[in-house]
């Protein structure tokens, strides 16, 4: 294993570790708290809209440190297939639109670009 290597798995191993404490700490430290506080804006007349919104955009962050992850790891075996990184890339934005899809009830337009993007690097990626 060359240096390079290694230091892309080491990169792409801290990605993981800091995306799972991320979500971990960040779910059990500071938006449990957040969500305890009365006075929470009613974005479309809800503060359970709020929540969702909160906990979805905190999550994605995760995601999309989880997807770089994943193309680290392709980079640390060169020559990088250009289709296997759009195939990462397409995977980790259709989670994000089905996320934000499904976590705001289609109410948090998002889920529209990110769905195109994971669209797009997928037909890149098949064809």
């Amino acid at each position: 294993m060359t240096l390079d290597t290694a230091a892309l798995y080491l990169a792409a191993l801290l990605l993981l570790v800091v995306g799972m404490g991320h979500s971990y700490l960040g779910e059990r430290y500071l938006l449990q708290r957040i969500f305890r506080r009365c006075e929470l804006p009613k974005i479309f007349g809800s503060s359970d809209y709020t929540r969702r919104i909160l906990r979805f955009a905190w999550h994605l962050t995760t995601v999309a440190w989880l997807g770089l992850a994943g193309v680290l790891l392709l980079l640390a075996h060169p020559p990088a297939n250009p289709r296997t990184i759009a195939l990462v890339v397409a995977l980790t934005f259709l989670v994000h639109g089905a996320t934000s899809l499904v976590g705001a009830r289609g109410k948090h337009y998002s889920w529209i670009p990110f769905l195109g993007v994971g669209l797009l690097a997928g037909w890149v990626a098949l064809h």
